[in-house]
Protein backbone atom coordinates (compact mmCIF):
# COMPACT_ATOMS: atom_id res chain seq x y z
CA UNK A 1 0.00 0.00 0.00
CA UNK A 2 1.38 3.36 -1.04
CA UNK A 3 2.13 5.58 1.97
CA UNK A 4 1.96 8.79 -0.12
CA UNK A 5 0.08 11.53 1.70
CA UNK A 6 -0.03 9.90 5.12
CA UNK A 7 -0.56 10.20 8.00
CA UNK A 8 -4.15 11.42 7.99
CA UNK A 9 -5.13 12.85 11.38
CA UNK A 10 -8.68 13.22 12.67
CA UNK A 11 -8.05 16.57 14.37
CA UNK A 12 -7.58 19.39 11.83
CA UNK A 13 -4.49 21.56 12.29
CA UNK A 14 -6.59 24.73 12.45
CA UNK A 15 -8.16 23.53 15.71
CA UNK A 16 -4.75 22.88 17.23
CA UNK A 17 -3.51 26.26 16.00
CA UNK A 18 -6.51 27.97 17.63
CA UNK A 19 -5.75 26.24 20.92
CA UNK A 20 -2.11 27.33 20.64
CA UNK A 21 -3.33 30.93 20.37
CA UNK A 22 -6.24 30.93 22.81
CA UNK A 23 -5.72 28.17 25.35
CA UNK A 24 -4.29 28.08 28.85
CA UNK A 25 -0.54 27.48 29.17
CA UNK A 26 -1.12 23.74 29.62
CA UNK A 27 -3.54 23.58 26.69
CA UNK A 28 -1.20 25.55 24.46
CA UNK A 29 1.70 23.29 25.37
CA UNK A 30 -0.23 20.13 24.43
CA UNK A 31 -1.45 21.69 21.17
CA UNK A 32 2.01 22.88 20.14
CA UNK A 33 3.58 19.50 20.90
CA UNK A 34 0.86 17.77 18.88
CA UNK A 35 1.34 20.15 15.93
CA UNK A 36 5.10 19.61 16.04
CA UNK A 37 4.77 15.84 16.18
CA UNK A 38 2.20 15.79 13.38
CA UNK A 39 4.54 17.86 11.21
CA UNK A 40 7.40 15.45 11.88
CA UNK A 41 5.23 12.47 11.00
CA UNK A 42 4.15 14.07 7.72
CA UNK A 43 7.76 14.90 6.83
CA UNK A 44 8.86 11.35 7.54
CA UNK A 45 6.12 9.96 5.31
CA UNK A 46 6.89 12.45 2.55
CA UNK A 47 10.45 11.12 2.60
CA UNK A 48 9.02 7.58 2.49
CA UNK A 49 10.64 6.83 5.84
CA UNK A 50 8.79 3.93 7.43
CA UNK A 51 8.06 4.64 11.08
CA UNK A 52 6.32 1.33 11.66
CA UNK A 53 7.88 -2.11 11.19
CA UNK A 54 5.79 -3.92 8.58
CA UNK A 55 4.52 -6.57 10.96
CA UNK A 56 1.08 -6.67 9.36
CA UNK A 57 2.21 -9.04 6.60
CA UNK A 58 3.35 -11.63 9.11
CA UNK A 59 0.58 -14.14 9.77
CA UNK A 60 -2.07 -12.16 7.90
CA UNK A 61 -4.78 -14.51 6.65
CA UNK A 62 -7.40 -13.99 4.00
CA UNK A 63 -11.02 -13.75 5.09
CA UNK A 64 -10.36 -13.63 8.81
CA UNK A 65 -10.35 -10.77 11.26
CA UNK A 66 -6.87 -10.34 12.71
CA UNK A 67 -6.26 -7.54 15.18
CA UNK A 68 -3.26 -6.62 17.31
CA UNK A 69 -3.31 -3.75 19.78
CA UNK A 70 -0.02 -2.26 20.94
CA UNK A 71 0.80 0.07 23.83
CA UNK A 72 3.31 2.87 23.20
CA UNK A 73 3.28 3.64 26.95
CA UNK A 74 3.58 7.37 26.41
CA UNK A 75 6.47 7.11 23.96
CA UNK A 76 6.50 7.97 20.26
CA UNK A 77 7.85 4.57 19.28
CA UNK A 78 5.69 2.49 16.95
CA UNK A 79 4.18 0.02 17.17
CA UNK A 80 4.98 -0.46 20.89
CA UNK A 81 4.37 -3.53 23.02
CA UNK A 82 1.63 -5.97 21.95
CA UNK A 83 -1.07 -6.10 24.65
CA UNK A 84 -4.12 -7.68 22.99
CA UNK A 85 -4.36 -9.95 19.96
CA UNK A 86 -7.22 -11.51 18.06
CA UNK A 87 -9.29 -13.73 20.34
CA UNK A 88 -7.76 -12.48 23.59
CA UNK A 89 -10.12 -11.53 26.41
CA UNK A 90 -10.72 -7.91 27.42
CA UNK A 91 -7.87 -5.89 28.87
CA UNK A 92 -8.03 -3.85 32.08
CA UNK A 93 -7.11 -0.88 29.88
CA UNK A 94 -10.25 0.75 28.41
CA UNK A 95 -8.30 2.32 25.53
CA UNK A 96 -7.00 -1.09 24.47
CA UNK A 97 -10.55 -2.50 24.47
CA UNK A 98 -12.01 0.47 22.60
CA UNK A 99 -9.34 0.20 19.90
CA UNK A 100 -9.86 -3.55 19.62
CA UNK A 101 -13.64 -3.24 19.36
CA UNK A 102 -13.45 -0.29 16.98
CA UNK A 103 -11.17 -2.11 14.58
CA UNK A 104 -13.48 -5.10 14.75
CA UNK A 105 -16.62 -3.06 14.16
CA UNK A 106 -15.07 -1.42 11.10
CA UNK A 107 -13.86 -4.75 9.71
CA UNK A 108 -17.29 -6.30 10.28
CA UNK A 109 -19.06 -3.38 8.59
CA UNK A 110 -17.05 -3.55 5.37
CA UNK A 111 -17.14 -7.35 5.36
CA UNK A 112 -20.85 -7.80 6.07
CA UNK A 113 -22.20 -4.86 4.07
CA UNK A 114 -19.88 -4.74 1.05
CA UNK A 115 -18.16 -8.13 1.11
CA UNK A 116 -14.78 -6.48 1.56
CA UNK A 117 -11.86 -8.61 2.77
CA UNK A 118 -10.42 -6.22 5.36
CA UNK A 119 -9.32 -2.66 4.65
CA UNK A 120 -7.25 -3.43 1.54
CA UNK A 121 -9.66 -6.20 0.33
CA UNK A 122 -6.73 -8.60 0.56
CA UNK A 123 -6.98 -9.74 4.18
CA UNK A 124 -4.93 -6.96 5.76
CA UNK A 125 -4.18 -7.57 9.45
CA UNK A 126 -5.33 -4.59 11.52
CA UNK A 127 -2.87 -2.95 13.90
CA UNK A 128 -3.41 -0.14 16.37
CA UNK A 129 -1.24 1.59 18.96
CA UNK A 130 -2.73 3.29 22.02
CA UNK A 131 -1.16 5.71 24.54
CA UNK A 132 0.98 7.32 21.86
CA UNK A 133 2.99 10.30 23.13
CA UNK A 134 2.26 12.53 26.09
CA UNK A 135 -1.17 14.20 26.05
CA UNK A 136 -1.21 13.73 22.29
CA UNK A 137 -4.35 15.36 20.88
CA UNK A 138 -4.93 13.25 17.79
CA UNK A 139 -5.47 9.89 16.14
CA UNK A 140 -4.24 8.91 12.70
CA UNK A 141 -3.84 6.21 10.06
CA UNK A 142 -0.24 6.23 8.85
CA UNK A 143 -0.63 3.94 5.85
CA UNK A 144 0.06 0.81 7.91
CA UNK A 145 -1.73 1.12 11.23
CA UNK A 146 -3.96 3.19 13.53
CA UNK A 147 -2.40 5.37 16.25
CA UNK A 148 -4.29 6.93 19.17
CA UNK A 149 -3.36 9.66 21.59
CA UNK A 150 -4.83 9.99 25.07
CA UNK A 151 -5.84 13.64 24.69
CA UNK A 152 -4.88 16.37 27.11
CA UNK A 153 -7.74 15.68 29.55
CA UNK A 154 -8.66 19.37 29.49
CA UNK A 155 -10.17 19.85 26.04
CA UNK A 156 -9.98 16.34 24.61
CA UNK A 157 -10.74 12.88 25.91
CA UNK A 158 -8.93 9.78 24.73
CA UNK A 159 -9.18 9.34 20.97
CA UNK A 160 -10.22 5.67 21.13
CA UNK A 161 -13.55 6.78 22.60
CA UNK A 162 -15.29 7.60 19.29
CA UNK A 163 -16.21 4.69 16.99
CA UNK A 164 -16.80 6.94 13.99
CA UNK A 165 -13.26 8.30 14.40
CA UNK A 166 -11.88 4.77 14.17
CA UNK A 167 -14.08 4.04 11.17
CA UNK A 168 -13.02 7.35 9.60
CA UNK A 169 -9.31 6.67 9.92
CA UNK A 170 -9.48 3.07 8.72
CA UNK A 171 -11.50 4.22 5.70
CA UNK A 172 -8.44 6.23 4.66
CA UNK A 173 -6.91 2.79 4.15
CA UNK A 174 -9.85 1.77 1.94
CA UNK A 175 -9.46 4.94 -0.13
CA UNK A 176 -5.72 4.36 -0.24
CA UNK A 177 -6.33 0.92 -1.76
CA UNK A 178 -9.08 1.86 -4.18
CA UNK A 179 -8.63 5.44 -5.42
CA UNK A 180 -5.60 6.92 -3.63
CA UNK A 181 -7.15 10.38 -3.89
CA UNK A 182 -4.59 13.16 -3.69
CA UNK A 183 -4.54 14.72 -0.24
CA UNK A 184 -4.78 18.31 -1.45
CA UNK A 185 -7.62 20.74 -2.19
CA UNK A 186 -10.81 19.15 -3.64
CA UNK A 187 -9.42 15.60 -4.05
CA UNK A 188 -8.19 15.84 -0.45
CA UNK A 189 -11.55 17.15 0.75
CA UNK A 190 -13.18 14.19 -1.02
CA UNK A 191 -10.68 11.90 0.69
CA UNK A 192 -11.71 13.34 4.07
CA UNK A 193 -15.41 13.27 3.18
CA UNK A 194 -15.33 9.61 2.14
CA UNK A 195 -13.79 8.80 5.52
CA UNK A 196 -16.49 10.81 7.31
CA UNK A 197 -19.20 9.04 5.29
CA UNK A 198 -18.07 5.54 6.14
CA UNK A 199 -16.97 6.45 9.66
CA UNK A 200 -20.55 7.57 10.31
CA UNK A 201 -21.95 4.48 8.59
CA UNK A 202 -19.83 2.20 10.77
CA UNK A 203 -21.44 3.77 13.83
CA UNK A 204 -24.94 3.73 12.31
CA UNK A 205 -24.55 0.05 11.40
CA UNK A 206 -23.34 -0.81 14.89
CA UNK A 207 -26.32 1.02 16.44
CA UNK A 208 -28.88 -0.16 13.89
CA UNK A 209 -29.89 3.43 13.06
CA UNK A 210 -31.73 4.66 9.99
CA UNK A 211 -30.58 7.78 8.17
CA UNK A 212 -33.26 9.77 9.99
CA UNK A 213 -32.25 8.44 13.41
CA UNK A 214 -28.49 9.00 13.04
CA UNK A 215 -26.79 12.06 14.54
CA UNK A 216 -24.39 12.47 11.56
CA UNK A 217 -21.68 13.74 13.91
CA UNK A 218 -17.98 12.93 13.55
CA UNK A 219 -16.00 12.75 16.77
CA UNK A 220 -18.85 12.92 19.25
CA UNK A 221 -17.46 12.39 22.75
CA UNK A 222 -13.95 13.65 22.01
CA UNK A 223 -14.60 17.03 23.62
CA UNK A 224 -14.56 17.35 27.39
CA UNK A 225 -17.45 19.25 29.03
CA UNK A 226 -15.24 22.35 29.00
CA UNK A 227 -15.65 22.71 25.23
CA UNK A 228 -18.72 24.38 23.72
CA UNK A 229 -19.41 21.90 20.98
CA UNK A 230 -20.89 18.50 20.19
CA UNK A 231 -18.29 17.02 17.82
CA UNK A 232 -15.50 17.80 15.37
CA UNK A 233 -17.89 17.96 12.41
CA UNK A 234 -21.57 17.72 11.54
CA UNK A 235 -22.41 16.12 8.20
CA UNK A 236 -26.03 17.22 8.54
CA UNK A 237 -25.23 20.86 9.32
CA UNK A 238 -21.61 21.76 8.48
CA UNK A 239 -20.38 24.77 10.42
CA UNK A 240 -22.40 24.05 13.57
CA UNK A 241 -20.36 21.39 15.38
CA UNK A 242 -18.55 23.75 17.76
CA UNK A 243 -18.28 27.42 18.68
CA UNK A 244 -15.79 27.76 21.50
CA UNK A 245 -13.60 30.59 22.84
CA UNK A 246 -10.51 28.39 22.65
CA UNK A 247 -11.15 26.15 19.62
CA UNK A 248 -12.90 28.84 17.58
CA UNK A 249 -15.98 28.33 15.42
CA UNK A 250 -16.52 25.36 13.12
CA UNK A 251 -15.35 26.71 9.71
CA UNK A 252 -16.98 24.13 7.45
CA UNK A 253 -19.16 25.54 4.65
CA UNK A 254 -22.50 23.87 3.90
CA UNK A 255 -22.41 24.61 0.17
CA UNK A 256 -20.21 25.90 -2.63
CA UNK A 257 -21.14 29.52 -1.89
CA UNK A 258 -19.03 29.20 1.24
CA UNK A 259 -16.15 27.27 -0.37
CA UNK A 260 -12.87 28.29 1.28
CA UNK A 261 -9.89 28.96 -0.98
CA UNK A 262 -6.83 28.33 1.18
CA UNK A 263 -3.45 26.62 1.08
CA UNK A 264 -3.52 25.81 4.80
CA UNK A 265 -4.84 22.43 5.94
CA UNK A 266 -3.58 20.94 2.64
CA UNK A 267 -5.86 23.27 0.74
CA UNK A 268 -8.76 23.08 3.17
CA UNK A 269 -9.27 19.30 3.16
CA UNK A 270 -10.94 19.29 6.60
CA UNK A 271 -12.87 22.47 5.86
CA UNK A 272 -14.40 22.00 2.40
CA UNK A 273 -15.18 18.33 3.08
CA UNK A 274 -18.37 19.65 4.68
CA UNK A 275 -19.82 20.22 1.20
CA UNK A 276 -19.69 16.59 -0.07
CA UNK A 277 -20.53 15.45 3.48
CA UNK A 278 -23.83 17.33 3.36
CA UNK A 279 -24.52 16.04 -0.17
CA UNK A 280 -24.23 12.48 1.13
CA UNK A 281 -26.41 13.22 4.15
CA UNK A 282 -29.12 14.70 1.90
CA UNK A 283 -28.93 11.73 -0.49
CA UNK A 284 -29.13 9.23 2.38
CA UNK A 285 -32.14 10.93 3.98
CA UNK A 286 -33.77 11.35 0.58
CA UNK A 287 -33.43 7.64 -0.14
CA UNK A 288 -34.45 6.71 3.40
CA UNK A 289 -33.93 3.56 5.42
CA UNK A 290 -30.47 2.42 6.44
CA UNK A 291 -27.91 4.71 4.82
CA UNK A 292 -25.35 1.97 4.29
CA UNK A 293 -27.67 -0.08 2.10
CA UNK A 294 -28.16 2.24 -0.88
CA UNK A 295 -26.49 5.63 -0.40
CA UNK A 296 -23.42 3.96 1.09
CA UNK A 297 -23.37 1.37 -1.71
CA UNK A 298 -23.42 4.17 -4.31
CA UNK A 299 -20.49 5.95 -2.64
CA UNK A 300 -18.60 2.67 -2.19
CA UNK A 301 -18.96 1.71 -5.85
CA UNK A 302 -17.93 5.23 -6.86
CA UNK A 303 -14.78 4.92 -4.76
CA UNK A 304 -14.02 1.67 -6.60
CA UNK A 305 -14.92 3.08 -10.02
CA UNK A 306 -11.82 2.93 -12.24
CA UNK A 307 -12.87 6.22 -13.83
CA UNK A 308 -12.31 8.03 -10.52
CA UNK A 309 -9.01 9.84 -10.97
CA UNK A 310 -6.73 10.47 -8.01
CA UNK A 311 -7.08 14.22 -8.68
CA UNK A 312 -10.87 14.18 -9.05
CA UNK A 313 -12.75 17.33 -8.07
CA UNK A 314 -16.22 17.62 -6.53
CA UNK A 315 -17.99 17.84 -9.89
CA UNK A 316 -16.31 14.73 -11.28
CA UNK A 317 -16.95 12.71 -8.14
CA UNK A 318 -20.57 13.86 -8.02
CA UNK A 319 -21.15 12.85 -11.64
CA UNK A 320 -19.84 9.37 -10.91
CA UNK A 321 -22.14 8.98 -7.89
CA UNK A 322 -25.15 9.83 -10.07
CA UNK A 323 -24.02 7.41 -12.77
CA UNK A 324 -23.45 4.65 -10.22
CA UNK A 325 -26.85 5.30 -8.66
CA UNK A 326 -28.43 4.83 -12.09
CA UNK A 327 -26.35 1.72 -12.74
CA UNK A 328 -27.31 0.16 -9.41
CA UNK A 329 -30.96 1.21 -9.13
CA UNK A 330 -32.02 2.35 -12.59
CA UNK A 331 -32.07 5.57 -14.59
CA UNK A 332 -34.54 8.11 -13.19
CA UNK A 333 -34.93 5.95 -10.06
CA UNK A 334 -35.69 7.56 -6.67
CA UNK A 335 -32.12 6.73 -5.64
CA UNK A 336 -30.60 8.53 -8.63
CA UNK A 337 -32.88 11.50 -8.05
CA UNK A 338 -31.94 11.71 -4.36
CA UNK A 339 -28.22 11.69 -5.15
CA UNK A 340 -28.61 14.31 -7.88
CA UNK A 341 -30.68 16.56 -5.61
CA UNK A 342 -28.15 16.26 -2.81
CA UNK A 343 -25.38 17.64 -5.01
CA UNK A 344 -27.67 20.34 -6.42
CA UNK A 345 -28.59 21.59 -2.94
CA UNK A 346 -24.91 22.08 -2.01
CA UNK A 347 -24.22 23.81 -5.32
CA UNK A 348 -21.92 21.26 -7.00
CA UNK A 349 -22.35 21.21 -10.77
CA UNK A 350 -22.09 17.77 -12.28
CA UNK A 351 -19.86 16.99 -15.23
CA UNK A 352 -21.78 14.14 -16.83
CA UNK A 353 -20.40 12.31 -19.87
CA UNK A 354 -22.46 11.94 -23.03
Amino acid sequence: MNPRGFPHSILPPFILSAIARNGSPQERDSALRTLSLDSTLRSARAADFCLTPRLRQLGATTGQKRRTIYDARGTQQLPGQPVRQEGDGPSKDVAVNEAYEGLGATYDFFSSVYGRNSIDDKGLALLATVHFGKQYNNAFWNGDQMVFGDGDGRLFNRFTLSLDVIGHELTHGVTQSEANLDYFMQPGALNESVSDVFGSLVKQYRLGQTAEQADWLIGEGLFTPKVKGVALRSMKAPGTAFDDPVLGKDPQPADMKGYVDTLSDNGGVHINSGIPNRAFYLAAVGIGGFAWEKAGRIWYETLRDKRLANNANFSQFAALTVENAAKLYGAHSPEEKAVLEGWQVVGVELRLEG
